[in-house]
Formats: C-alpha cells, sequence, structure tokens
C-alpha cells in the first residue's frame, strides 16, 4: 500500500478556521430562518418568556460580536 503524504497530514489553523468559518455560515443562516419564523412563536401568542428569551439571545449575540471585534 502506498502512503501519500496528504492522506496523512494534519490539518492546518487555515483548515481548521475555514471549516469552522462555514459552520457558522450555516448557522447564521438557521438564525435567520428561525427569526423570519418568529422562533417557531406563534405572534398572537407572544409572552413576557418569550421576550426573555430573546433579551438572553440578544445578549449573547452581542458577547459574540465583542469577541470578533465588532463594535455593534
Amino acid at each position: 500500500m502506498v502512503n501519500h503524504p496528504t492522506m496523512n497530514a494534519k490539518p492546518t489553523a487555515l483548515d481548521a478556521y475555514l471549516a469552522r468559518t462555514a459552520a457558522i455560515h450555516a448557522k447564521v443562516e438557521r438564525l435567520r430562518q428561525l427569526a423570519d419564523d418568529h422562533f417557531g412563536h406563534n405572534p398572537d401568542a407572544i409572552h413576557w418568556g418569550h421576550a426573555g428569551d430573546l433579551g438572553r439571545v440578544l445578549a449573547e449575540l452581542d458577547d459574540l460580536l465583542a469577541i470578533l471585534g465588532s463594535d455593534e
């Protein structure tokens, strides 16, 4: 059996970065779909618990943006 160098190569930081970037794009798109669908909630039945959950999501998104160096 021939041993190909690329078959045993360890992933590089760039490989991991690109894979994670693709995964982030997929999750952001899923989040966009959920938001477009009111996060699965009936708009006529929204209560303070739903608003509180979205407040927590908003705070987490702010934290993520701060990690990535965004001011907005």
